[in-house]
């Protein structure tokens, strides 16, 4: 059965309209959302993260929360920006999530980040390229050392006066992090905004979050062009000769029409958003996906059609967050019910 999450990017704003008017609304309310998620018969929980804005930023803690309150929804993030992370730490902070949550429910998206207000914030997180680096080489460099440190690698020397504890101890005398979930090493996905990103994923033995956007834009709807990623990826990854099957995740935008206030919000939208968007970003030209909103036999009709959904094992959807609680636990019940059956 393809696996169903939502998206949250944890807007909020005091601004006419808006349920979520501060960060500690928003926080609390994501909490209440994965429960809602999981009581309506959603699979995953997943938050992006941006600084710098009034959106959620700070993962660790909120996705902590939502282990303690949950039993059975994956969470997740769709994605972390490795520029502004020091790998150990976040293997550290993430391991601990996983194992509150019971050692298989994290499915920790990583990426190097996408365009922000900050002109390069993470240097006020003292994250600094090394020497010939980039900002893009140094997230790389530090989610391959997250990695690493996942798997069990040691990662700073020993004191001969203080370290007694051999069991944290590498063969070659160092230390590695604690705690640590073992098995977290196989749920880390990249987010992969073109082909030749989504081959570095597989080469690294990472989950593929495509992303929802794509920096290749020839003319080709995105579900075609993030079906071809997918094969690619795939591909990829048996030349790799990675010994467990990875997953394969695509955002899209669907909000079922099933009362007068989704048809308040959205109903006027429903053909003007039936198109993919293209711009630039970053001085590259991107294709952006498509909105799907109807009813849900329309909506699943429309995504048996997009050549990605079907090839991808989950579908992350994304969500109005300050529409706040109540109107999204109505969304998450229309999709599990009426079109994540239809889509298995």
């Amino acid at each position: 059965m393809k696996k169903f999450g939502f998206l949250s990017f944890g807007h909020y704003a005091d601004v006419p309209g808006s349920r979520v008017r501060t960060a500690a609304d928003m926080l609390r309310q994501s909490i209440d959302l994965a429960v809602a998620a999981e009581e309506a018969g959603i699979d995953g929980a997943y938050f992006r993260v941006h600084h710098f804005a009034r959106q959620a930023a700070s993962p660790i803690p909120l996705l902590a929360a939502i282990g303690a309150r949950t039993s059975r929804i994956e969470m997740g993030t769709g994605v972390i920006d490795m520029r502004y992370e020091q790998s150990a730490q976040l293997a550290e902070q993430a391991s601990a999530v996983d194992l509150i949550s019971g050692g298989e429910r994290l499915q920790l998206g990583i990426s190097r980040g996408s365009p922000e207000p900050a002109l390069r914030g993470w240097e006020s997180f003292e994250r600094i390229p090394g020497p010939g680096e980039n900002a893009i080489d140094m997230a790389r460099r530090q989610a391959l050392e997250l990695l690493r440190a996942l798997e069990g690698e040691g990662i700073a020397p020993a004191d001969p006066e203080q370290a007694h504890d051999r069991a944290v101890l590498t063969p070659e005398g160092k230390l590695r992090i604690e705690p640590r979930s073992e098995s977290l090493r196989q749920r880390i996905w990249w987010g992969a905004g073109s082909r030749s990103t989504a081959l570095w994923a597989a080469e690294h033995g990472f989950n593929l979050q495509s992303s929802t956007l794509l920096l290749e834009d020839d003319g080709r709807e995105l579900g075609d062009l993030q079906a071809e990623q997918i094969e690619q990826y795939r591909d990829a990854w048996r030349e790799a000769g990675w010994d467990w099957e990875p997953r394969v995740s695509v955002s899209r935008s669907i909000i079922p029409i099933v009362d007068e206030e989704s048809e308040r919000y959205f109903g006027i939208r429903a053909q003007a958003e039936r198109r993919d968007q293209v711009g630039v970003i970053d001085g590259v030209l991107a294709r952006f996906g498509r909105s799907y909103i109807g009813s849900p036999d329309q909506i699943v009709e429309e995504l048996r059609q997009d050549a990605a959904v079907m090839a991808a094992d989950t579908v992350l959807v994304t969500v109005p967050n300050m529409l706040g609680v109540e109107f999204n636990a109505r969304l998450f019940e229309s999709l599990a019910k009426d079109v994540k059956p239809q889509l298995g």
